[in-house]
């Protein structure tokens, strides 16, 4: 396991060459109090978090503005206490910076891959987030035994993909926050039809970020209806004599 420098231990910090570049003001004004987290996140990410290929080395240089600061502004699309899944969070982002954000969220970091989970571990152990939680495991393997909030997914999959993965997830009025690039309008409405399908009530391109990053966040907002319970769900499925597919022991697939 890694080591974090904090201002008052005297732990070595990490070499020279697997530092993240000094935060920018705006990283102040973002993490607050918890910018010394999100210090020693970024810190990790660069060292431990490259040698371990969760990040390119290429993106040290702008792990701020385009990770940290990019994927933290999200958390004001959320709503307060909300539960939040985070699918396919590679090395935790957004669910990472989200959490830093807003100490109010109850983040769920789901990720496939051992050696992702692993280091997912660790950091949330280093940083003492208390209100985030790893599962290892695939998002379609979660349909029917967990309700959130809200789905988080960033660099996952193709819109209608990712909606087929994370909208079940949701419970009643819940909605997915996909952050995508440039092409988001487009690919949204390559999408409409598909999300139709999965229960989607409403869809649009929202932008966060205002006053802390440029360009801002585009994130694909889509939101749904009502749900069954999911209790009441798999009482129904039970009586259609259909067999659940949840997950099983998902700390235990092997890492591909």
């Amino acid at each position: 396991m890694f080591h974090v420098k904090r201002q008052d231990d005297t732990t070595p910090g990490p070499p020279a060459d697997e530092r993240a570049p000094e935060a920018p003001e705006a990283a102040s004004r973002l993490f607050g109090d918890n910018l010394e987290r999100a210090i020693h996140y970024a810190d990790l990410l660069a060292g431990p978090g490259v040698r371990r290929g969760m990040v390119g080395p290429r993106e040290v240089g702008r792990l701020w503005e385009r990770h940290l600061l990019n994927c933290g502004v999200v958390a004001e699309l959320i709503a307060e206490n909300a539960i939040v899944h985070d699918v396919g969070s590679g090395g935790g982002l957004p669910g990472i910076p989200l959490a830093l954000v807003r100490p109010d969220l109850r983040i769920t970091l789901v990720e496939p891959l051992l050696r992702r989970t692993t280091f997912l571990d660790e950091v949330v152990a280093e940083l003492g987030l208390d209100n985030v939680e790893v599962l290892r495991g695939r998002a379609e393997e979660l349909r029917g035994r967990t309700s959130a909030d809200v789905v988080t997914a960033r660099a996952v999959a193709p819109l209608a993909k990712l909606a087929g993965w994370g909208l079940p997830l949701l419970g009643s009025h819940g909605e997915m926050l996909a952050l995508k690039g440039d092409s988001a309008a487009e690919e949204l409405a390559e999408s409409e039809a598909d999300l139709r399908k999965l229960g989607a009530v409403s869809w649009e391109v929202a932008h966060a970020g205002e006053g802390i990053v440029d360009p801002l966040t585009t994130v694909v907002r889509v939101r749904i209806g009502n749900v069954a319970p999911l209790k009441e769900a798999r009482s129904a499925k039970a009586r259609r004599g259909v067999k659940s597919t949840g997950a099983r022991a998902t700390r235990r697939r092997p890492a591909k």
